[in-house]
């Protein structure tokens, strides 16, 4: 299954990147693909680097302006020549997402994917990983959403919230049919 990752380039603590390298390390396992924005920085380089030792693959998709922070031995690389083009090559590569922490560019991400998603334009399971909480602001929000009518679906249709890396996995395979 290839399965894109949107997340932040942050170096952060470990609160963050210990189970992102935990969740990374049973995607590759899994063998499965990862498929991420190919940076070599920070959350991005942990999760890629996880996979890759665990033995998946890497896809990364960078967009031009950040082409020399790409990651040089990923499996494959692909460089968009924006964001825009960015998020639909890594949607378009991808079987499932997931959504971990990050700031304004993962929650551009994962907006664009769940509006994608409301409107029929991809029926690709979604996870927000909320590692330490950091998704419960949002988690509640959407929960508001859907209770005063702005959803037209049910939110457990447009996203599973997962609190670790084996609960989203799960969730994933199950939803893909992996055995």
């Amino acid at each position: 299954m290839n399965i894109c990752v949107f997340l932040s380039a942050a170096d952060l603590d470990d609160r963050y990147t210990r189970p992102a390298r935990e969740f990374a390390e049973l995607v590759g396992k899994g063998n499965h693909t990862l498929v991420w924005g190919g940076s070599e920085c920070g959350l991005m380089k942990v999760v890629a680097d996880g996979v890759q030792q665990a033995g998946g693959r890497l896809v990364g998709v960078s967009v031009d302006f950040l082409g020399a922070k790409a990651r040089t031995n990923a499996d494959e690389m692909v460089i968009a020549k924006d964001l825009a083009e960015r998020k639909a090559l890594m949607l378009g590569k991808a079987d499932a997402i997931v959504i971990m922490v990050g700031g304004t560019g993962t929650l551009d991400e994962a907006t664009e994917i769940l509006e994608l998603k409301k409107h029929g334009k991809h029926a690709k399971p979604v996870v927000l990983l909320n590692t330490a909480g950091f998704y419960d602001g949002l988690k509640q929000q959407f929960r508001r959403m859907e209770e005063e009518g702005f959803l037209p679906l049910p939110l457990t249709d447009l996203v599973f919230f997962a609190e670790d890396g084996v609960a989203a996995l799960a969730y994933l395979e199950e939803s893909a049919g992996v055995q």
